[in-house]
This record gives C-alpha cells, structure tokens and sequence, in this order.
C-alpha cells in the first residue's frame, strides 16, 4: 500500500501539501482526518502523517463543499484558533492559484496535459503573429473621454456622433449590429440590402476602431444568416483585419435554444441540401495594434474561478427573456455583458455600443463599475436605456 501510494506521488497524480507540526496528532484531529477521509473520496485526497509533518494529497476538490464540511467538523470537535493545522491547510489549497475546473471541482494535477510546441516563440516569430496588422499606424497616445460624453445615453446616427469624440478615448466597445434579418427594430428598417447593410454598420466600425484606444478591444456580438447563405461574422472579421486590428479570437455563445420552426429541413432525410439548425451566436474579438489592455491589477474584478471558466471559450447562457417588456426584438442577456466585461476591461474603464438598443450594455457598465458611453438611433430605445439606469446597483453579481 505505502509503495503504491509513493509511486503515485513519484508520478506527479496528487499534488502534495504539507503542513510542518512536528508533534503528535491530538485526538480530535485524528477524528477530523478520518471523517473526511469518510466523506471523500482517496481520488480527491488522502492524508499521511510522517515524524514532523502532515502531507495532504491532493488530486481534486469542491472547495467550498470542502471549507464547508470542514467547518462544521471542527466546530464539532472544538479545534479553535485561526493558526490550527486545518486553518493553514485551507490557506495552502487557497493560495494555489494553478487548476483547471471540472464541474465545481478544482483540478490540481494533469489539467494542463496537452502536446506541447517545441520553441514555441521562436516559430511563432518565424511564421509572423497577426501578420495582416502588423504594419499598422496606429498612434499609441490615448486620451480621455471628454467629460460631457461620461456616463451618457445619447440618441442619433453613432456615425456622425462618434466624429466628436478625439482618437484613442475608449477602451472596450462591445455591440451588437442590427441583424438585417427583417427584424421589427423601432425607426430602422431591418432586412435592406447586403452592401448598403455592410455601408453603414463599416461606416459606425470605421470610427469605433479610431476611438478604441491603443490596446484596446472591439467585440461584436453576430449571427450569420444560414437562410440566406451570408457569414456575417466572417465578413464583419474580415472588415477589422483589412483595417489593422488584431482577431484575438471569437467566443461562441451557446443559448441552449433548441425551439426548431421547422418540420423539414431543406432537403428530408437525403444529402440533396440538408439546412442546418444553429443554437449559438459567435463574439469576434478585435485588439487595437498590442494584445495587452493596460490597467490597474487592482481594478480587475474578476475571480481566479470566473477567469478559468470564461477564457474557455464556449459561453452557456439563456438567452434574454424579458425583449417583451422593452419591446426590442434582439437583445442580448445581462449575464453575457458581465462576462465580457470582467473578462476584457478594468473597473472604471470607458465601455461604449454604438448599437446601444435598451442600454443592456451601459446598464451592465453602470453596475460593475465602468464609465459608459452608449449611442442608438432610436428616440424610444434611449428612452428605455435611460430608464434602465435608474436606481442601478454597483458590484452586483449577476445569476
């Protein structure tokens, strides 16, 4: 048993933690050991106690699950004091801050396992990283957001109003564009032409990409229309990459929306033109001539848990249920702009959506602490975003 459980350890499938004590185990922690050796199982963790330390072993854990039993446990058999040998075991595991996730589990060991590149840097010098910006002329001076356009919702043609804020004054612009799908949008007309479509949805992009500034981001929230045959998402990143701007990447946002309209699709049960169903919509993600957004390390507001689930890049999230009650035909959800936010961009960063409809966005901005900025040709939909501001509460985790 004990040659086993070395060589697991030799092989790197538990993480090892030890708390030096150098004394004999009293008989209340002997008792806290055993229970949760009981309640977990040894593939999560098992304990050994050696002449002058306890070593945990650690493979996996449901930390919260974990702090919460042990609480209980030690209430349970009076082990008090912040110093205990339970309280800095929970320090240990706490300050770890390499794991993957696995369900609401923590996974300390072989979550990183991949094949690896070989000289990875210097191949990726070699071959040329975002080649097609590289020649850029960007300025890398930024300036600030005049005072009267902070913190606004403003009515009219984001084209022309966005001519009178100075280069380089916003750090992230999040957005999605009218569909063009025929969508009953108060005052626009959904469902025009494709390449007068393209004009004026390049023409507002043109100036977002002139405002956002050195090293900031750029995401647009698209769905391609598949009846039509028309990736607009592959447009749209072709448009930023013509332009100098970095794809950083695209995340896709899964909205679990399985309501299918149809009794066929295209071509029944044969290879002749199958249409294919789509329950997700695509964030292409554009940075500003670097890939790094400077800012405070203070002022991120994101945890090391969120962080690890949202840089994979596949969202789970339902889609917003309350377009009835703004009557706005496409909006996005709440939760889907605090995960961009937290993700890409500082507390007290300038958040601008040229296509601002409801003001989901500035609404989100407001709550978590960043300065906003939102346009939408709509008397109505200004309105309503303006409404929405009313009353917000800051720093609230959205469910």
């Amino acid at each position: 048993m004990i040659e086993s459980i070395v060589t697991e350890i030799q092989n790197n499938t538990y993480k090892p933690i030890e708390i030096n004590i150098d004394r004999e185990l009293t008989s209340q922690e002997i008792d806290i050991i055993s229970d949760l050796e009981n309640i977990f199982p040894k593939s999560d963790f098992y304990f050994i106690k050696n002449r002058v330390s306890l070593i945990f072993n650690l493979r996996e854990i449901d930390l919260s699950f974990f702090q919460n039993k042990l609480n209980k446990l030690m209430n349970t058999y009076q082990i008090n004091g912040s110093d205990n040998i339970f309280t800095q075991l929970l320090d240990h595991i706490k300050n770890i801050k390499s794991y993957g996730l696995k369900g609401n589990k923590r996974l300390y060991v072989d979550y990183n396992k991949e094949r690896k590149v070989k000289n990875r840097k210097a191949k990726e010098a070699e071959r040329g990283v975002y080649y097609y910006a590289q020649d850029h002329n960007f300025s890398k001076k930024n300036n600030e957001l005049p005072e009267e356009f902070i913190n606004q919702v403003i009515c009219g043609d984001s084209a022309e109003i966005l001519k009178k804020l100075p280069d380089n004054c916003v750090d992230l612009v999040f957005t999605s564009p009218p569909y063009n799908f025929g969508l009953d949008y108060e005052n626009h007309k959904d469902g025009t032409d494709w390449n007068e479509y393209f004009d004026k949805i390049f023409a507002v992009f043109k100036e977002c990409i002139r405002i956002v500034k050195f090293g900031g981001r750029i995401i647009v929230n698209v769905q391609p229309l598949f009846s039509d045959y028309i990736p607009i998402h592959h447009i749209i990143s072709n448009f930023f990459m013509k332009n100098k701007m970095i794809w950083r990447g695209e995340i896709l946002w899964e909205k679990n929306n399985y309501n299918c309209k149809y009794t066929a699709w295209g071509s029944w049960k044969s290879p002749s033109n199958p249409y294919m169903k789509y329950t997700w919509e695509f964030l292409e993600i554009f940075c500003k001539g670097d890939l790094k957004h400077k800012g405070d390390s203070n002022k991120a507001d994101i945890t090391g848990d969120e962080f690890k689930k949202w840089v994979y890049a596949k969202w789970s999230i339902a889609p917003e249920r309350n377009m009835k009650e703004y009557d706005h035909p496409a909006m996005f959800p709440e939760k889907l702009v605090e995960q961009i936010l937290k993700l890409f961009s500082f507390e007290n960063d300038v958040i601008f959506d040229p296509f601002n409809g409801v003001g989901t966005t500035t609404k989100v901005a407001k709550q978590f602490n960043r300065k906003f900025i939102g346009i939408d040709i709509s008397e109505e939909y200004t309105k309503k975003a303006k409404d929405r501001l009313k009353n917000v509460d800051h720093q609230r985790t959205l469910k």
